[in-house]
């Protein structure tokens, strides 16, 4: 079975023993509330799972390896000794991935790693031979560029890879090594290093000790939040109300148009987000979307590998969010994506936001009713050809762009109104 159906599988079947946990401690809170709780309290099913306890344990065994000088990093002193980096809370814990928030020097980040043991990744085997014979940094590197090549699908030039590489300096030089080879095993990591200095919609990492890596800290989406986003977290409570919600609504998503094209037309080839929802990203202060779970992002030439893959028709070459078409006749997927980023998005993020709202919307009635039509044309299923889709694409960024423009433009004239109107209700009252 390919790599891709198996991932897919295990995906679902995640989410099924995920329902059906749900579904027993329904019924034995319907037997009886108390064996619930005993339940619980004893561990459960929710044993082990995303503790206090078993995170610090995890940043004392990280620290542990740090003295024995197995692994390092930037922030390993102030985490280890300087106590300048200090545990939080637990976010997400599944199959050993960790995401623990932490506070640093006084903000608040987050220490991610997709296994919990630093000894758990690769090793390099042959550190010690490095070490004793000497090699040459040129073919360290390009061991490394192999290495992102592997994950991205691209050729990368040298000096794009400076957050990722690490040169030979002082006696610590094989712990350093170590330590970068067991981030080069985690694909965000790669991502967010090696976009971060050419998009503003990734992650920004702030450092690392062994196996973890620290990015910055933004709240993210939600799909039960009456926005998806808490405006309030980014902008702080003053920034509420109808009108003030609207306005920041169609700032974020002129900035979810923003970062399709930039994913669409910036780099060598085009990125793909295979798993889109409201909790796999987030916003800065200043409302600029943030891709933070780059799990299932990937990049046209390693898409176009996943994609091609026995079939039997349309439904075996769904990946997540990326469809591709079923040759009946060779029976093979095709290896161009049949949807893309923008029809994903417009289906499950801005659906929810530009449905008519007829009591309590700060647009106008026709305004509303362009947006929904807009929307839904983006958003909906096509049994097109690829070559439709791929023309009609463009004229639906452009449509949408337009609109949200002129939303903006009529919410400022109407915060106008409203202020020239209160300020005559204050002449008015001096007389």
């Amino acid at each position: 079975m390919p790599a891709w159906q198996r991932l897919r599988r295990g995906r679902l079947a995640l989410r099924r023993c995920s329902l059906a946990a749900c579904l027993l401690l329904c019924a034995c809170w319907a037997a009886g509330g108390a064996f619930v709780l005993a339940f619980l309290a004893r561990g459960g099913l929710f044993s082990g799972r995303c503790t206090d306890a078993q995170s610090q344990r995890i940043l004392a065994r990280l620290c542990l390896d740090y003295r024995k000088g197995a692994l390092t990093g930037d922030l390993c002193e102030d985490l280890c000794v300087a106590q300048k980096l200090i545990y939080t809370r637990c976010l997400y814990y599944e199959r050993g991935k960790k995401v623990i928030q932490a506070n640093w020097r006084g903000r608040p980040v987050i220490l991610k790693s997709k296994n919990e043991i630093f000894s758990s990744y690769h090793h390099l085997g042959f550190l010690e031979e490095l070490e004793s014979q000497g090699v040459p940094e040129a073919e360290l590197l390009l061991m490394v560029a192999l290495e992102i090549k592997n994950v991205l699908g691209l050729d990368l030039p040298n000096n794009t890879m400076g957050p990722l590489w690490t040169k030979r300096k002082g006696p610590h030089w094989k712990a350093q090594l170590a330590s970068m080879w067991s981030l080069l095993q985690q694909e965000e990591y790669i991502y967010f290093s090696v976009l971060q200095d050419f998009s503003k919609h990734v992650l920004r990492v702030i450092g690392s000790c062994g196996h973890f890596y620290a990015v910055e800290y933004l709240t993210a989406g939600h799909a039960w939040h009456k926005t998806l986003f808490s405006v309030e977290d980014a902008l702080g409570a003053s920034f509420s109300g109808i009108g003030n919600s609207a306005k920041a609504i169609t700032e974020i998503a002129i900035s979810f148009l923003d970062m399709v094209k930039h994913f669409d037309n910036d780099f060598s080839h085009r990125l793909h987000l295979c798993d889109i929802k409201p909790e796999n990203f987030a916003i800065r202060n200043d409302l600029t979307v943030v891709a933070i779970d780059v799990d299932m992002a990937f990049f046209e030439p390693k898409m176009r590998d996943i994609l091609e893959q026995n079939c039997t028709g349309d439904q075996d070459c769904n990946f997540f969010d990326c469809f591709s078409k079923c040759d009946l006749r060779s029976r093979k997927c095709g290896a161009e994506r049949a949807n893309n980023n923008l029809q994903v998005i417009c289906d499950k993020i801005f659906r929810p936001w530009f449905s008519l709202n007829l009591g309590g919307s700060a647009l106008s009635f026709p305004l509303q009713l362009q947006l929904q039509k807009a929307v839904h044309e983006c958003a909906k299923s096509r049994t097109m050809d690829i070559e439709y889709l791929q023309s009609r694409s463009p004229d639906s960024l452009s449509q949408l762009y337009q609109l949200l423009q002129a939303s903006q433009k009529e919410l400022e004239e109407d915060g106008s109104h409203f202020i020239k109107s209160t300020h005559d209700l204050q002449l008015f009252g001096e007389k």
